[in-house]
């Protein structure tokens, strides 16, 4: 799963959300690191509905233009679970190697 797609998942975690307010709430989730563009967002939501992990809630009119609000389906959140516990694995897996190379004397003297 790509990061963008993960963060879209985590940001419809509590609600359904509308575009800008998933785009901001992926800036916010990363950090400010990731930010997305409208082509990206919606080509990867479009993605995400049909793979059946998101689904349009409901649209709005809003000061004349049409608001879809996404959600997360029973499936994107077994998903999204499933991905975060793969990469928190990952990252312990990582992180358990350097603290180990770290701790064994290097073969030539110096750091390693």
């Amino acid at each position: 799963m790509t990061e963008p797609a993960f963060l879209i998942l985590t940001a419809l975690v509590d609600a359904p959300c509308h575009g800008y307010g998933i785009v901001r709430e992926v800036e916010q989730l990363s950090g400010g690191r990731v930010r997305l563009k409208v082509g990206t967002l919606y080509g990867v939501l479009d993605r995400l509905a049909g793979d059946g992990l998101v689904a349009i809630d409901r649209e709005e009119v809003q000061q004349g233009r049409l608001r879809r609000y996404y959600r997360l389906t029973d499936s994107g959140s077994r998903t999204l679970e499933a991905e975060a516990v793969r990469l928190a694995e990952n990252a312990r897996t990582a992180v358990d190697r350097l603290r180990a190379r770290h701790a064994r004397p290097s073969a030539a003297g110096g750091p390693a």
